[in-house]
């Protein structure tokens, strides 16, 4: 098969074609012929050596990838409610940047209905952590107000969207008034540009004091103590990046006379039992949303395959808005 590998850990330029022999799908999985894979911050980290697979994961980069079952066992796909030549979509550890991908079972999910194969590829990586994060972790609840760091970004539009069609208040931070637009656009009550306004002062009175009751937070590092100061009495934080440090100081007293939460994860290493969990989550709660059409597809750009350095040029460029997709011959 066709795939995108990583000749050496690097700029995005170090991203090549190369032939890979077809993946041969063990017992709970099924074969996908890939249509579309998305792109994530991940897939960078992984690029330049900061992101090592889980072991026993394929080396490939790509997290999410959308398509055809073309193998698997027929008892395991009928049990799971899928047959040869349904169009899935699937959260995978690694492989997805292929044109043959083998997933979890449990972790595949219909492509949802009026959904192209390219729209679908943008759900796995972000619904799955942002359920994850956002309402299991998080508790987010309706009525509730949640904070998103990094509002544009395909995390950040995957939360606007979830938030507000939980019942939440969404407030966004973003790095430009043109992002800042896009994001209320998409649903977002409040953004905030964070590079002319401090983003916490602001919080504090678009809420008349109050404050969020969740933070979903990429920066981390001076980011925290900042983020803390704005939570709500009994607010949670959620950190799922780091791209601001691995250090934080914060007041520990403030934790304690708030009931404060911090909380973090990371979703590639968990067990495929525990993603499954999320799997049936949003096949219950979301996807019917997502086929009534009150969530959408948010693209900036599809690139070929055979474009993927193009494609890490502009993730790292932080010039896009919502996802970026890699679209695979015949697809």
């Amino acid at each position: 098969m066709r795939a995108i590998t990583i000749r050496e850990f690097g700029a995005p330029e170090v991203l090549v074609e190369a032939e890979r022999p077809d993946p041969q799908p063990v017992a709970g999985e099924l074969l996908i012929r890939v249509a579309a894979s998305g792109v994530n911050r991940p897939d960078v980290l992984q690029r330049k050596g900061a992101y090592a697979p889980p072991p026993g994961a394929s080396d490939l980069p790509g997290l999410e990838i959308a398509g055809a079952i073309v193998g698997g066992d027929a008892g395991e796909l009928a049990a799971a409610g899928f047959k040869l030549g349904d169009r899935v979509c699937a959260l995978v550890a690694g492989g997805g940047y292929a044109a043959l991908c083998a997933a979890p079972i449990t972790q595949c999910l219909p492509v949802p209905v009026g959904w192209s194969d390219i729209e679908a590829a943008t759900l796995p990586e972000t619904f799955f952590t942002v359920w994850s994060n956002v309402f299991d972790r998080g508790g987010l609840k309706a009525g509730e107000t949640l904070l998103v760091q990094g509002g544009s970004s395909g995390i950040g539009v995957t939360a606007i969207q979830l938030g507000k069609a939980m019942g939440a208040t969404v407030i966004v931070t973003a790095g430009s008034d043109e992002k800042c637009a896009a994001c209320v656009a998409l649903g977002a009550d409040h953004a905030i540009n964070y590079r002319a306004v401090d983003f916490a002062a602001e919080v504090k009175r678009l809420t008349d004091g109050r404050g969020a009751d969740v933070v979903l937070d990429m920066v981390a590092g001076d980011y925290v103590a900042r983020e803390l100061s704005c939570l709500a009495d009994g607010g949670r934080l959620v950190i799922i990046a780091v791209q601001g440090g691995v250090k934080s100081e914060i007041n520990a007293g403030e934790v304690l006379r708030r009931r404060l939460t911090i909380s973090g994860s990371t979703l590639r290493p968990r067990p495929v039992a525990f993603k499954a969990a999320i799997a049936k989550s949003l096949r219950d709660k979301v996807w019917p949303l997502i086929e009534a059409g009150r969530i959408k597809p948010v693209i900036e750009r599809v690139f070929e395959a055979a474009d993927a350095a193009a494609a890490h040029a502009l993730m790292e460029s932080s010039q896009h808005v919502g996802k970026i997709v890699l679209r695979w011959p015949g697809a």
